[in-house]
Parts: structure tokens; sequence; C-alpha cells
């Protein structure tokens, strides 16, 4: 963990719809499993209490507790609640109903990041397995457009994302799971991450610790400036499905750290500033109740709730949505494709977007 710690310090044809010189940067970022009751009201008050899901519920309060929710968030999410509250928008509360939610049956990640990628919420993936995406995702796509090609990147803590995004058709940069950065000239960053991941590290894991993720994609983005990004973290969830929900909420305040170091970079790069974009999300919820948190799935009820996070110039800047309404995940690849200029038409059915620009 100290060795972990250190890199915080380290550091189809297009329609064309409104493209310019001077297109606009994306970063989609999303966190697995992360729920919508924690992002708008921090922790959970049954939870945080319960010590078969907590270590230490003494120092947990001290961390994340408030009886205010207001404050509670805060301490949980400073960055979301401190600047994008103040400067973007927050969709998904549904204590005001408004919701986000995936259109997929089935509520686990393969189906989400498909949903989420390629806008169609495919009845066909039923599993998390090592299959190779059949649908075309808007990452591929974006990267044979003349603004974008070969400035589109990805970086994933899950392995299957080599899978989701089948990159054999999308040909775009992607490291994912304990991947090796092979590249023609590494830096010493990228060569001390290779170190730290074969060596210092369980590398037999499924997903990867999320540090190791915000490391590889921070140095790729300082040197080789792709113009579309996208960037999955993964402990949450694994850190839910393990019953451990101090940690499930450290990996959330790490997330909300990280969000806040990629908006502080772009915003003092040149490259980047006054033309990025960050739009964030989940590939799925889960239970909403004390018993089954741990839980998602088709019969886990909460499983379909999310939430969407948008900041930057391409969005308008609401605050904290508290009017009805209702977004589906499938929604957002077409919105992305028609806020950066372009129809997305891949062979598979797409949902129609959804108005977030200004």
């Amino acid at each position: 963990m100290k060795i972990l710690a250190l890199f915080l310090s380290c550091f189809c044809s297009a329609v064309t719809y409104s493209q310019n010189s001077n297109q606009s940067n994306i970063f989609i970022i999303t966190t697995d499993g992360f729920r919508w009751q924690e992002i708008f009201s921090g922790a959970d008050s049954i939870l945080i209490n319960d010590s078969r899901y907590v270590s230490d519920t003494s120092l947990l309060k001290q961390l994340y507790w408030d009886n205010d929710p207001g404050l509670r968030r805060k301490k949980l999410m400073p960055f979301i609640w401190q600047t994008i509250e103040c400067q973007g928008t927050l969709y998904g509360n549904r204590n005001f109903e408004n919701t986000v939610s995936v259109a997929n049956p089935y509520r686990f990640s393969y189906a989400g990041y498909n949903e989420i990628l390629t806008g169609y919420a495919d009845p066909a993936i039923i599993a998390n397995r090592k299959k190779l995406n059949e649908n075309e995702n808007l990452l591929g796509f974006l990267n044979r457009q003349q603004g974008y090609k070969n400035s589109v990147a990805a970086f994933a803590s899950w392995n299957l994302f080599a899978y989701i995004l089948n990159n054999q058709t999308a040909n775009i940069h992607l490291n994912s799971g304990y991947q090796q950065i092979i590249q023609d000239s590494l830096s010493n960053t990228e060569a001390l991450t290779n170190l730290v991941q074969q060596y210092a590290v369980d590398n037999s894991q499924s997903t990867r610790n999320d540090m190791l993720t915000f490391v590889t994609a921070k140095e790729y983005i300082q040197t080789k400036h792709p113009k579309v990004v996208y960037i999955g973290f993964g402990e949450t969830d694994e850190y839910a499905h393990s019953g451990k929900y101090d940690e499930y909420l450290q990996s959330a305040h790490l997330f909300d750290e990280f969000i806040s170091q990629l908006w502080y970079l772009v915003n003092k790069d040149p490259f980047y500033k006054n033309n990025t974009s960050f739009l964030i999300t989940t590939d799925h919820g889960r239970g909403n109740k004390p018993g089954n948190w741990v839980k998602h799935g088709l019969f886990t009820t909460g499983s379909n709730n999310t939430w969407l996070l948008t900041l930057g110039p391409l969005f308008e800047a609401k605050g904290e949505m508290k009017a009805k309404e209702e977004i589906f995940n499938d929604q957002l690849a077409q919105t992305i494709a028609r806020l950066l200029g372009y129809q997305f038409t891949p062979l598979h059915p797409v949902a129609d977007p959804i108005s977030l620009a200004k």
C-alpha cells in the first residue's frame, strides 16, 4: 500500500453535425456498481454502524458521518459536492423522482458497460465472461472519425474490458486489468507501474487496484494527449461484493479524488483547458436494503438504479437536478456522439440521445 500511495505524488460512415477545427475533448469515467444513495446522501446510516460490514465503526464515522445528509455526502465525495454541484449537473437523486437507470434487464457489469458504450441494451449479453463483444462501441467509432482518429484511449481496472471493447475491431489504445504498459518508450512512472503490477501486488485477480489504473491513465493523458478518454474503476464493486462497507466507502472517496486530480490536470494543460468535459456514471446499481446491498442483478431490487454527473463546456450546469425526469444509460453513447458533432450509426439498435448540452 505504501508503494501505491506514492503514485499520487508521481506522476460505419458518420454524419457530421457541427464539426469545427477546435473539436471538444471528452472523458467518460465510471466506477463499478456504486449506489445512488451514497452519491446523494453519503454514508448509509445503518451500514456504517453494522460491524458485519465495518471493521471499526467509530473510525469510519469520524471520517464520513454527519447527521445532515448534505454535509455527509460532502465528507464522502468533496469534489463532487464542492465543484460538480457548482459547475456541472448531477442526475439521479430518486428522492426527487429524478431517475437514471440501466435499460438492460440483467444489471451486471458486462451488460452495463456494453449499454453505456454501445448505446444498446443487448438482451444476448447474459453473463460476465470472456467473449468478444459483437456490438460496435462509441470509442472505436470515434477513433475512425477524422477529428478523433488515433486519439482515443481507454483504461480499466477490470480485465474483461479487453472483451467488452473488442479491441480487435475498435483499434484504440487500451490498458485493462494487470496488463503491462507496452509502448516504444516508457516514462519512469510507467516503468515503475509495470514493476508494481508484476511484483508488488496479486496480479492474478480480474480487477486491479484502482490506483494503478489511475496512474496509468494519468501518465498517458499527460504525455499523449488523447481527445477521447474512457477510464473505468472497479474497486467499489469488488469491496461491496466482499461485504466490506468501510472499504467500499474508502474506494468511493478515492474515486472522488481521482476525478478531482483529472479535472485539475486538464484545466492546467493548454491542450485540454476550456475544451474538455467529463461524463461520469456507473454500470449498475445494487440492492437498496441493508441485507442485500452486497448484491446486484435481475432479482435484486435497486440494481437498475444508477446516476449521472456532467462537468465541462459541453454540458449545461444546473447543479443537483430535483425535477422529475428519466434517463437511461443506453442513451449516453448517442448523446456523446451528438455533442461531439457526429451521428453514431452502428448496425445494431442504438437509443435516442438526451439533451445535456448548454
